[in-house]
């Protein structure tokens, strides 16, 4: 009985079909150098108004189609378009032009101080300040908020005392938390202001815990946090998402897409193939993509996450597009990383110039009053700053005594704890 011989690999008979292409690594391109022209090519711009409101109870998946969309309510014109269109009153608006004018103001001054040796570190919301102000008029005084350090903007909507910000980022002897956070971590129970940490992702899961303890003991109170988009890659964003989705948290859990997470553009991050909104899809959460950089349709979409957090609907994903237009901090050069002034061509424009020009022509502001203002905030931070630096600056002093470190860690001191103090003599 014959038995076929295999032929071997390179006995086979040749083939003409050409060798499959060798396998690629794709990295997203970066955004434009230093030197280079700005390039938002990648800024779809949408049409305001255009974009339906669906009844807060619809199921999740309904509102994923908005994953893709982009949320606006003013047009170039200035105009308030759409069914999202929020029908603010004109004293609400003022009283939100000037909570984003102040905390620029704040913000402004306090980079100043920093370059003077009075503060360590400071971070700036430069062009992003209708993310924290508008949602914060949008809660409830008292909804919990999990923020980052790009939401100072919060304490100031909800008339929290600038001397004492300034007291905690100058580390001196009227800083409530003793020195013991970097500048600009803030914490205000009073003010339903969660403690802030220097790593973003952890504020989700933590907002989500507390959304859900919240619920278990028959409260009427929601939470809200936030992230940059570059903390959507951390296991912490996906627990949070699952336990949201799983016990349907009241809970509105919001990314701040600010285009960059310290050097990484938004590509970095996932932004290139899907929206940051869409990761809510997976986990069967509503989910809503709104212009960042629109006062009314960030106050419109948070209104809508938190009536359907209050209603036992579950947690809605929303993604802010807006765009860093300072340093990520004190310590950051973005020219190294990005054109100069490439802030200045946001396709989106600037939070506070979009509001004001919407009242001016509601015929309930006008440029005199706008720069009347703009004096008269300066000169209210100004004044703040005086005052806080009489109790201390972190160049000059004072500061709480070394022995106040082992305070307020435990109820009641454990004997490790006394002892250490006693060998360090204070």
């Amino acid at each position: 009985m014959d038995t076929a011989i295999p032929l071997s690999p390179r006995s086979a008979a040749p083939t003409t079909e050409p060798p499959p292409p060798p396998l690629q690594l794709h990295i997203p391109s970066h955004h434009p150098a230093p030197g280079e022209r700005p390039d938002f090519g990648y800024v779809r711009r949408y049409a305001a108004g255009v974009t339906e409101r669906p009844a807060i109870d619809v199921p999740a998946q309904q509102t994923h189609e908005f994953a893709y969309h982009l949320i606006r309510v003013l047009d170039d014109d200035g105009a308030a378009v759409g069914a999202w269109d929020p029908k603010l009153d004109p004293e609400t608006l003022r009283r939100g032009l000037r909570a984003m004018m102040l905390t620029r103001a704040y913000d402004e001054r306090m980079y100043r101080v920093q370059r003077q040796g009075k503060t360590s570190f400071y971070m700036k919301c430069t062009g992003e300040e209708a993310v924290a102000v508008a949602q914060a008029l949008a809660l409830a005084p008292d909804d919990m908020a999990f923020p980052t350090y790009r939401q100072q903007g919060i304490l100031i909507a909800r008339g929290w005392p600038l001397i004492d910000m300034m007291c905690q980022c100058y580390s001196n002897a009227q800083d409530r938390l003793k020195g013991r956070q970097l500048p600009v971590l803030y914490s205000a129970r009073d003010a339903s202001f969660f403690s802030l940490a220097g790593n973003l992702g952890n504020q989700f899961p933590q907002a989500v815990g507390w959304a859900m303890a919240s619920a278990y003991k028959g409260d009427r109170r929601i939470a809200v946090s936030w992230i940059g988009e570059g903390s959507t890659a951390e296991p912490d964003f996906h627990h949070a998402l699952t336990f949201a989705s799983v016990y349907r948290a009241p809970v509105v859990l919001n990314i701040v897409n600010n285009q960059w997470a310290i050097s990484s553009h938004q590509e970095i991050a996932g932004g290139e193939v899907a929206t940051f909104a869409a990761r809510a899809i997976g986990f069967g959460l509503a989910c809503l993509r709104v212009d960042g950089n629109d006062f009314l349709a960030v106050h419109a979409v948070t209104q809508w996450a938190a009536e359907r957090a209050r209603a036992n609907c579950g947690a809605t994903l929303i993604e802010l597009f807006t765009y860093r237009a300072g340093p990520h901090s004190t310590s950051d050069d973005p020219s190294r990383y990005r054109p100069e002034d490439e802030w200045k061509e946001w396709p989106l424009g600037d939070p506070i110039e979009r509001l004001s020009r919407h009242l001016i022509r509601l015929g309930e502001w006008s440029p005199e009053r706008h720069a009347q203002l703009e004096s008269e905030l300066a000169d209210e931070v100004r004044e703040a700053a005086r005052q806080a630096e009489r109790y201390g600056t972190l160049d000059q002093g004072p500061h709480f005594s070394p022995r106040t470190m082992f305070d307020d860690v435990f109820k009641e001191m454990p004997w490790h704890l006394r002892k250490q103090r006693q060998e360090l003599g204070v």
